[in-house]
C-alpha cells in the first residue's frame, strides 16, 4: 500500500515506518520537528528510517509538514496515490498540556480534523488514529475496556485524544471511512521520548544522578514494549484495509499487566547494575493513579498478541541505552 504516516520521525513513528518498509509498503512520512524535545533526536530517527529504506531498496519519501496546514496536506495527497493514513503526529505530554491547553487543542484536534477532511476529499477510506490510555483518566474499575464511558479525564492532552476519537467516529458515520482508533498504553523501548519516566530513570541511574518520583511510587502503569505496539498497529492498518464494508473500532494496545513505579525502578537498577538515588516528590496534576488494558477486543478482532514482558523489555531497553552513552 501507499501509506501516509504522520509523526514519522518520532519514537513510535520511526519504528512503524521501518516495519512498514520491511513489509514492502510505500511510506510517505511527514513530521514538523516540533520543539517539545530535541530536533536532533528526531533527525536521528529519520536517518535510521532512510538507512533502512536504502538497505531494503524500499520506497520512503519524507516531507517536513505541519498537520495544521491543510493546504500542504492537500498538495501531498494530490501528488501521491495514498491509500491509508496512519496518524501518529500530536503534541505529546500530559503535564505540558496543562500549561498550553489551547495549543494542544489546535494541534491535536484541528490537525486530526484536517487530515480526516483532506482524506475524505481524496476518497481515502482507511484511517488509523493514535489515541491514548490517558482518556480513561482516574476511572476506578480495572482493567479498562473500550466500552467504558470515558468522562474521568484529568488532562487537556487526554481530552484532545478523546476529541480525536469522536471526530474519527463522525467521519466514519458521515463518509463510510474505515477507522481504527488505538489507545496506546505507556509505550517504551529504544528511541523512547526523553521526557518519559523509563528514559529519565535509566539515564539518571546510569549516570549516578538523583531521580524524582512523584508520589510514593505506588502508581501503576501498563508498560507496553515498542515491538508489541508496532505489531498491533500494523494489524490495525491491515484491518482497515481489508474491511469489506466501512468499519469503526477503538482498540486498547497494552500488555494487560501493571507494574508500580517502585518495582519498575528496581528492574532498571538490576539491568543497569547500579542503585538509584531516589527523591520522592509531591504528586503532580494530570498524573493518573493507574493504567491497565483489557486487550480482549484487540486479540479477538486484530489478532493482537503482545509478547514482551516488562522484565524482558527493561533489560532490552537498558542494554540499548548503555550502548549509546
Amino acid at each position: 500500500m501507499n501509506i501516509l504516516l504522520t509523526g514519522c520521525a518520532g519514537f513510535i513513528g520511526s519504528h512503524l515506518a521501518e516495519k512498514l518498509l520491511h513489509l514492502k509498503h510505500n511510506v510517505f512520512g511527514v513530521d514538523n520537528f516540533d520543539p517539545y524535545y530535541s530536533e536532533s533526536l528526531k533527525r536521528s530517527n529519520l536517518a535510521e528510517i532512510e538507512k533502512t529504506a536504502r538497505e531494503l531498496d524500499a520506497s520512503f519519501h519524507f516531507e517536513s509538514l505541519d498537520i495544521c496546514n491543510s493546504e500542504k496536506i492537500r498538495e501531498l495527497l494530490n501528488s501521491n496515490a495514498i491509500e491509508t493514513v496512519v496518524h501518529l503526529a500530536a503534541l505529546a505530554g500530559v503535564r505540558p498540556s496543562l500549561e498550553k491547553p489551547c495549543r494542544y487543542a489546535k494541534v491535536n484536534v484541528e490537525g486530526t480534523t484536517n487530515l480526516l477532511e483532506e482524506a475524505r476529499k481524496k476518497n481515502i477510506k482507511n484511517f488509523v488514529f493514535a489515541s491514548s490510555s490517558s482518556v480513561y483518566g482516574n476511572y476506578k474499575e480495572t482493567p479498562f475496556n473500550e466500552n467504558i464511558e470515558v468522562d474521568s479525564m484529568i488532562s487537556h492532552y487526554a481530552t484532545t485524544k478523546r476529541a480525536g476519537e469522536l471526530t474519527c467516529k463522525t467521519y466514519h458515520n458521515l463518509y463510510n471511512m474505515s477507522i481504527a482508533c488505538l489507545r496506546f498504553f505507556t509505550v517504551y523501548g529504544p528511541r523512547q521520548r526523553p521526557d518519559l519516566a523509563i528514559n529519565k530513570f535509566t539515564h539518571k541511574i546510569l549516570q549516578g544522578d538523583e531521580i524524582s518520583i512523584y508520589g510514593d511510587g505506588s502508581k501503576k502503569r501498563d508498560f507496553t514494549y515498542i515491538d508489541d505496539i508496532i505489531e498491533g498497529t500494523v494489524k490495525a492498518i491491515n484491518w482497515t484495509a481489508q474491511a469489506t464494508q466501512a468499519a469503526f473500532e477503538i482498540f486498547n494496545l497494552g500488555e494487560a499487566k501493571t507494574t508500580d513505579v517502585n518495582t519498575l525502578i528496581a528492574m532498571i537498577e538490576e539491568a543497569a547494575g547500579k542503585d538509584a538515588k531516589r527523591k520522592y516528590e509531591p504528586n503532580v496534576a494530570g498524573d493518573v493513579l493507574q493504567t491497565f488494558a483489557d486487550i480482549t477486543k484487540a486479540k479477538q478482532i486484530l489478532g493482537y498478541n503482545p509478547k514482551t514482558d516488562i522484565s524482558e523489555g527493561i533489560q532490552k531497553y537498558v542494554h540499548w541505552v548503555k550502548e549509546r552513552i
